[in-house]
């Protein structure tokens, strides 16, 4: 089954919800950064949330989502643009931690809990809306909870999963985020507590096979689903992108380029890719700079 994602309302409950599926683009973010369990866990719960905070936005504004909790993995970064295509990375792929009492993989752990989680949502306007707030967990699904209500004032659910084979392959990604509306009641506010204090491991429903149309119907039988979205792992890096990089950091730094190592490679951050240039390629910049 592809990936894809699900916005759907609850007007009986006086909420609006998401639910997506990133198994495929997970297993293949595994693969260009050879991810460890933990690290797989920690990147695919950020994916999933940040791809459904983009769906809440229909103007394809570009938004980035760093978090850093200070814990051995490092900053994790995810990029989209709403139009369902993700790309990300984390500091430290080979890190991977269990805890002992459930032998889950120990995301918090990995993350840590002293730093923060910033979104930035780049609209095309002068400036940036940039939101930050500190860590609560490090467990990516309660942080993200916490900027909801925090930096947006809207109390939001946040459940995100990841299961992981034991040869690192990815079974399962995925998640939901439910919203309340300012309509919402307290019998509203008591209904989707109760649903979800017994609710099923979500990683485990979408490995059964449940689709995020049949985990939502599972919380609300009267969803309606109003719209739908295919999700990729991509990366939009060029060689262009790279050479205006490489114009950023001034003439001394090329010529020690030329000087001392007769040329460069840049490795994209996002994909792993490579990119070698020519001490001719470097003289020219420095020439046009």
């Amino acid at each position: 089954m592809k990936d894809y994602l699900v916005r759907g309302l609850v007007n009986s409950k006086n909420c609006r919800v998401f639910a997506c599926q990133t198994t495929n683009l997970l297993e293949k973010a595994r693969q260009e950064h050879d991810l460890w369990p933990t690290a797989s866990a920690a990147l695919g719960r950020m994916m999933s949330a940040t791809l459904m905070m983009a769906a809440m936005n229909k103007n394809n504004e570009k938004m980035t989502v760093t978090i850093n909790g200070g814990g051995p993995i490092g900053t994790m970064m995810a990029v989209t643009r709403g139009d369902g295509h993700i790309k990300g990375f984390v500091g430290d792929p080979h890190v991977h931690y269990t805890y002992n009492d459930t032998g889950h993989l120990a995301v918090g752990v990995a993350v840590g809990t002293q730093g923060t989680l910033q979104v930035i949502r780049d609209m095309g306007l002068k400036e940036p809306f940039c939101g930050t707030v500190p860590l609560q967990t490090g467990e990516i699904g309660d942080d993200f909870s916490y900027y909801f209500m925090a930096s947006e004032q809207t109390p939001s659910v946040v459940s995100v999963g990841v299961l992981v084979d034991e040869t690192n392959e990815i079974l399962s990604s995925g998640g939901f985020i439910i919203q309340l509306l300012p309509e919402a009641t307290e019998e509203d506010i008591s209904y989707i507590e109760e649903k979800i204090k017994d609710f099923p491991a979500l990683s485990s429903l979408i490995h059964e096979g449940k689709t995020p149309e049949e985990i939502l119907k599972m919380l609300f039988e009267d969803v309606e689903i109003t719209d739908r979205q295919d999700l990729f792992f991509t990366c939009d890096c060029s060689r262009e992108k790279m050479i205006n990089a490489l114009s950023t950091i001034g003439k001394q730094e090329l010529q020690s380029m030329i000087d001392e190592d007769h040329g460069c490679e840049i490795t994209c951050q996002f994909c792993n890719t490579k990119y070698q240039f020519s001490e001719e390629e470097l003289q020219n910049l420095i020439n046009r700079l």
